[in-house]
């Protein structure tokens, strides 16, 4: 396989929402620059890019996938990533290693929620973003109102670079805006469009259009407006680099029209991609994380640097590579996906991974082609490669030269959406358990496995219901291990609202030495996440020093089982005032003892409440279904906190108790027809309605086994 260097390299990640048609459209640029000798299908899992069972079984991306193909003396890298909400997180890793952002939008939907959120992503990494408006083949397809829906979203820098000649099944090739040619194709063909003249019917349209395009690549170029008034247009040998540059710069976003599926005007794709889009070494220089620049010879103050804590996409520069994806093979073992951003890595090279201090030999050096690796003996900075069996390396991790220690700002993802219990089906499925999810968890930075202290449950936590199954499904597939799920247990805590002024007396006899504890105490409340406090208020030797800590041991042990309902009893304070002893008969345990019915006594004064924990929720859904989400969201018990219009779409802010939310992922894709997302993180601790109450203490005690007294 022929190495390239920056300049000629392209890093491209396909990003949109799900069905838009990346994988066919990825599928159809591989098949027509020669990478593949076959037109790949989602429907029949022949694609190159989903090649995982889940993905097949599910006809959709489950994760960011890299594949390449060489087009024009150029080697273009592929990002194929999920659209669907539950596995975005995928596609804002993979536009990480990538230098523009190819945002699939579908032909008849147009702009859609995930559309807007990948387009967020990229707008935040300051990405040059290149819409392809697919599936134009498909019955309603129409590009006037797919464009009227992008500019909608994203502005008038919003502007067709083609246009399609014909529609729906009539679809049979695109003009370019540009050289202001047509190119017609065959449906399903080889991709390799026939040029022409511009059917009369576009003639008007097509010459409106170029002129429309032009005037905005001139628009703060003051030789190219002056060009443009002089000579009502710009030249097509000036035309190119100004549009490059204007892509480049993010001042327009172009868009082109395709069929991934029926393969039109995907050669002329892979041509704007290999003109227009950024080189690899266009990349601006890459922001270090601050500890890279203190190091003693760190990259920012090596060659390499083009400042304090950045670092420039050159070969001359020392190493310097940057893992963003992992995956776990059962045979292959690790697979390291990495991005040079600087220096040449070599096969059989020895590396530093700076993250965890440890020595990495590379190899197996090599590209991917979806699930195939390509070996390779070298890559150049701005390329991608993967490598299989480092030792210790996973995503996030920075590795390059030993005597230039470098470190890579880490992407921040949100805290997972929904958590399940889960339980092991056998002793043998509990054995393999932790093992697998450890695995899985290197590869997907949004699975949490964890045991609740309060619960003592296991818990499994992901985006949402679907990605928790498919983490299931592949414990059981790839790690032979079968679980059961079930809905957390809610850790409610108890807490007190008034004071109580309590009394606590321990004596027994037996022959011999007695036991003798003697205790009062005031118990107060504390304000919310005031935990708790412990005041030692004894004057004169009433309870002697040794004894009060373990006053203080009993309260705080009979606190942490509950007093209605069994749950921990949080936010209040005990204040240790008086009490007796024996000289013979008192003990620890006695005064410990003591405490715990102090407690108790006082607990039946302080007017007990449960508290519950509520979650801070942001649901992000198409305006149509926004007045039906917050309504569901008061039968909930939720308090709407806000709303914000982005895109057409509605992002509502809600505090809501976390036991009305264990099963709102389902719920949400049933409402929303699988359009909205939403994810969750802990708020605070807030006292349960009074009418819920006496069902949670029911409940709970009749878990534990006590019998439930029934009022007649």
């Amino acid at each position: 396989m022929k190495t390239y260097e920056s300049a000629n390299l392209r890093n491209v990640a396909l990003v949109g929402h799900s069905h838009s048609g990346k994988t066919s459209l990825a599928s159809a640029m591989l098949y027509t620059a020669g990478s593949t000798q076959r037109l790949g299908r989602v429907d029949d899992g022949s694609s190159v890019t989903d090649f995982d069972d889940e993905e097949v079984a599910r006809q959709m991306s489950i994760a960011s996938t890299p594949a390449f193909c060489e087009w024009e003396k150029c080697k273009i890298n592929l990002i194929d990533t999920p659209g669907f909400n539950m596995f975005l997180h995928e596609a804002k890793a993979a536009l990480v290693p990538a230098e523009a952002a190819l945002v699939v939008v579908d032909g008849v939907s147009g702009v859609e929620a995930m559309t807007s959120r990948v387009w967020d992503y990229a707008a935040e990494m300051e990405m040059p973003r290149i819409i392809v408006v697919n599936r134009m083949d498909r019955d309603r397809a129409d590009k006037g109102r797919a464009l009227e829906s992008l500019r909608s979203a994203f502005g008038r820098q919003v502007v067709p670079v083609f246009l399609p000649i014909g529609s729906e099944r009539n679809l049979t090739g695109v003009v370019d805006l540009v050289t202001m040619k047509a190119y017609t194709y065959s449906m399903g063909g080889n991709g390799k469009g026939k040029e022409g003249p511009i059917p009369a019917e576009l003639t008007e349209e097509a010459k409106s259009a170029h002129e429309a395009l032009v005037e905005l690549v001139a628009e703060g170029k003051d030789e190219l407006m002056e060009e443009f008034f002089e000579k009502g247009t710009i030249p097509e040998e000036h035309l190119i680099g100004a549009l490059h540059e204007a892509i480049r710069d993010d001042r327009i976003f172009p868009v082109l029209f395709a069929s991934g599926l029926g393969n039109i005007g995907t050669d002329h794709v892979l041509d704007f991609i290999t003109t227009y889009a950024p080189t690899a070494a266009e990349r601006p220089a890459v922001k270090l994380a601050a500890n890279a620049a203190a190091a003693g010879n760190g990259a920012g103050g090596n060659g390499a640097s083009s400042g304090a804590g950045t670092l420039a996409v050159s070969d001359s520069g020392p190493l310097a590579m940057y893992v963003f994806k992992t995956i776990s093979d059962p045979f292959a073992g690790h697979i390291s996906f990495f991005k040079v951003f600087s220096g040449v890595v070599r096969n059989d090279a020895t590396v530093q991974n700076f993250t965890r201090n440890l020595a990495e030999k590379f190899a197996h050096l090599s590209i991917m082609q979806g699930k195939n690796a390509v070996p390779v003996t070298e890559l150049h900075a701005g390329d991608i490669g993967a490598v299989a069996k480092l030792k210790g390396t996973l995503t996030g991790d920075s590795l390059g030269d030993k005597s230039h220690p470098v470190s890579f700002t880490q992407m921040t993802f949100p805290e997972p959406a929904i958590t399940f219990a889960i339980e092991p089906k056998t002793r043998a499925d509990e054995d393999k358990l932790a093992n697998g999810l450890h695995k899985l968890m290197e590869e997907d930075q949004m699975v949490r496995f964890f045991r609740d202290a309060q619960t003592k449950e296991f818990l499994l936590a992901g985006t949402g219901q679907q990605h928790i199954e498919v983490i299931v499904s592949k414990l059981k597939k790839r790690y032979h291990t079968e679980v059961v799920l079930k809905a957390p247990k809610v850790p409610y805590r108890e807490t007190i609202r008034g004071k109580a002024d309590a009394h606590g007396r321990h004596k027994k006899q037996s022959g011999g030495h007695g036991q003798f504890g003697d205790c009062k105490i005031k118990m107060e409340p504390l304000p919310r996440d005031g935990g708790f406090e412990f005041v030692n208020d004894i004057f004169g030797g009433s309870i002697p020093k040794n004894f009060i800590p373990a006053v203080e041991k009993g309260i705080v042990e009979t606190a942490a089982r509950g007093f209605l309902a069994g749950y921990p009893v949080v936010d209040f304070r005990v204040i240790l005032y008086d009490g007796s002893y024996h000289d013979v008969d008192s003990n620890e345990l006695s005064f410990k003892m003591a405490g715990r019915l102090a407690f108790r006594q006082g607990m039946e004064q302080a007017k007990p409440t449960l508290l519950e924990p509520i979650m801070h929720v942001e649901i992000a859904i198409p305006d149509e279904f926004a007045g039906s989400i917050m309504g569901d969201l008061n039968s909930r018990r939720g308090r709407i906190q806000g709303m914000d219009n982005k895109g057409g779409n509605t992002v509502v802010k809600a505090e809501v108790p976390m036991a009305e939310m264990l099963t709102y992922g389902v719920d949400l894709t049933s409402m929303t027809q699988g359009r909205g997302s939403f994810n969750m993180e802990m708020a605070h601790y807030d006292i349960v309605p009074a009418a819920l109450q006496e069902k949670i203490i029911t409940a709970a005690k009749a878990e534990r086994g006590e019998v439930v007294e029934v009022e007649e």
